[in-house]
């Protein structure tokens, strides 16, 4: 079987970074959070002073771009790359409610993007491998072979997002959650730059009432097909 890219798209909470794990475990592929390398730069923003918690100040990104690295650390208990910023894994402290209230803030940059999107490209260029965000089928792998759209209600991917959250030991409500989940899903939809919008031809799965089992299977399913090679059959 040849190997493919795959791209995996969709609002916040959707478990788009759970699926992209358990796929690239099955597949023995490479496994790119590229939400979590915004995080990064928002948490990097946050320690710096150049953002609010509430996301109201916000510095010209392009006047600190050389400032930071991003890259990934493989865990071999969790079986996935880590997230690291200037070499410190902060794989934690990006998931929490605060960096999740001014990422869209940092995502929006055109500058951020730019650079971001390089690295994504470099580390997708030999394809086998899953990527997860808000614009890598329409954007930073538009000839993916396989692009999957994720969405799911907004109650229900509140209350994932909430026990997520407490497993991590934040103290939040659901109340919380889910105000944070609308307004990620407007910024994230009507920013200038790179929108989330579903790519002409991706497959779009509603996991609202899927279990984690059924859905992995369909994307295996999906996957494996597009892994054929076309020049064997013929």
């Amino acid at each position: 079987m040849k190997k493919i890219t795959i791209a995996i798209d969709g609002f916040s909470s959707c478990g788009k970074s759970t699926l992209a794990k358990e796929l690239a475990r099955r597949l023995s592929y490479s496994y790119v959070d590229t939400g979590a390398m915004f995080r990064a730069v928002a948490l990097y923003c946050l320690r710096n002073g150049l953002i609010k918690e509430d996301g109201t100040k916000v510095y010209k990104i392009r006047e600190f771009l050389n400032e930071f690295q991003i890259g990934f650390e493989f865990n071999e208990k969790r079986g996935y790359g880590e997230v690291t910023l200037n070499g410190e894994n902060v794989e934690e402290e990006i998931r929490s409610l605060t960096i999740s209230r001014i990422v869209t803030k940092i995502s929006g940059s055109k500058e951020g993007r730019e650079k971001l999107l390089v690295i994504q490209k470099k580390i997708g260029s030999d394809k086998g491998v899953v990527l997860d965000g808000r614009d890598i089928g329409t954007v930073v792998f538009p000839d993916a072979e396989l692009k999957i759209f994720m969405t799911a209600e907004t109650k229900v991917r509140a209350k994932r997002r909430l026990n997520e959250l407490k497993g991590r030991g934040h103290k939040v409500t659901l109340d919380q959650v889910e105000e944070n989940l609308r307004l990620r899903d407007y910024d994230d939809t009507t920013r200038q730059e790179s929108p989330l919008k579903q790519a002409d031809d991706a497959v779009v799965i509603d996991n609202t009432n899927l279990t984690r089992r059924d859905q992995l299977s369909m994307v295996v399913a999906l996957a494996k097909e597009r892994m054929v090679d076309e020049d064997i059959l013929d």
